[in-house]
């Protein structure tokens, strides 16, 4: 099965999480991604941790089946412009302006090459008062309003994982897609860019909804939902179970079969979603006392027998032991400058392709061959 990327090459001018992310993906499907990083520096990312084989879990996660060719952009300034010469696709995350300073905008790349793809990715977009602004992931969870929406009544509180640099990634990667095939058709590249604030705000919308036409502020109400009811965690006699009823005959279910309290549906307190949510307490403490003597995994097969929603809180390190992912043989090996690790396949399951799963470079793995290859090319 051939990769349907194969024969498509990326250059990347990229760090950190969300252009590598974005990258990463294509590379997955066969696309070769050169990915250009500073002498004896590198992306920065590599040096966030030394959690895996002794390497950063982040970079480890973002720059599998890459090339890595150290480069300085200045001074090799020819072999720079033969890469991107020979590219299908441009994806840089530089600090704002630098890409215009360094005449590697997409008006000054596309002029002479119109079938490029484009792609530029920032914080806060290329015009408006914040366009100059730097902007990291826990930044743009606060401008968007996500840290105001998480957390307690007590204290606000940002995702647990780069969420504003993961969306972002996701968009560039499904633009860039979307360019190849438009390309495809048309014959023309495209001038792409994906702004964190967008992108983001694309996901806080429902919130910004919920708070700006109905006139209040955002709830933050810990692991619970702040406008479904009864949906979070829920104490047993031996643990928590996590659960979540979406409707009213799932509400019925729950109070019949599972709380074996059919009275609780005519209750006035709970009639509505929006009753269940004003007397989430009262609610929470009703059930609680249901499942008081019986342990966590007797309620989660309740929940399970009824057709109730539920989960188990299970720690980050848990998901490679995951029996739902062993069992579907959701994990292979990848190769790394400090030895084999276990990678997560990608979400998309394809009888027609097979994901690459290539090894993460070491820092400058490429500088020989590139510069042999496209040397010539840049005399």
């Amino acid at each position: 099965m051939q990769e349907p990327l194969r024969g498509i090459t990326v250059v990347a001018l990229e760090q950190a999480v969300a252009a590598p992310l974005a990258t990463r993906q294509l590379a997955d499907l066969g696309a070769r991604v050169i990915k250009i990083e500073r002498p004896g520096v590198g992306d920065f990312a590599r040096d966030y941790d030394r959690t895996v084989r002794g390497q950063s879990s982040y970079f480890v996660w973002l720059n599998r089946g890459k090339e890595s060719l150290e480069l300085d952009i200045k001074a090799d300034r020819k072999l720079l412009v033969a890469l991107i010469d020979e590219a299908d696709v441009f994806v840089h995350n530089l600090a704002p302006g630098a890409v215009d300073r360094l005449g590697l905008d997409a008006p000054t790349l596309r002029a002479g090459r119109p079938g490029l793809i484009h792609c530029a990715i920032s914080g806060y977009g290329p015009d408006g008062p914040y366009r100059s602004k730097k902007a990291y992931d826990l930044l743009v969870q606060c401008e968007t309003g996500l840290v105001a929406s998480t957390g307690t009544p007590d204290a606000p509180a940002k995702a647990g994982v780069s969420i504003a640099d993961i969306a972002t990634g996701m968009y560039a990667y499904s633009g860039i897609l979307t360019a190849l095939y438009d390309r495809r058709r048309t014959g023309r590249g495209a001038s792409l860019h994906v702004a964190m604030i967008d992108a983001l705000g694309e996901w806080m919308s429902q919130p910004a909804y919920f708070s700006g036409y109905g006139g209040e502020p955002p709830r933050r109400t810990g692991a619970r939902h702040p406008s479904i009811s009864p949906y979070g965690p829920c104490r047993t006699g031996d643990g928590t179970v996590f659960f979540g009823v979406q409707n009213e005959r799932e509400w019925a279910v729950l109070c019949r079969d599972v709380l074996r309290q059919p009275g609780l549906v005519e209750d006035p307190r709970f009639a509505t979603n929006d009753d269940r949510v004003a007397n989430n307490d009262e609610l929470t403490a009703i059930i609680e006392r249901a499942f008081a003597d019986l342990d966590a995994e007797q309620v989660s097969t309740l929940f399970d027998e009824a057709g109730i929603a539920n989960a188990r809180v299970r720690s980050p390190a848990e998901l490679a032991r995951h029996p739902q992912l062993l069992a579907r043989q959701r994990w292979r090996p990848v190769d790394t400058p400090g030895g084999v690790v276990d990678a997560l396949l990608p979400p998309v399951v394809s009888d027609a392709w097979e994901p690459v799963m290539g090894r993460v470079p070491a820092r400058g793995e490429h500088n020989a061959a590139i510069r042999v290859e496209f040397g010539e090319r840049s005399a």
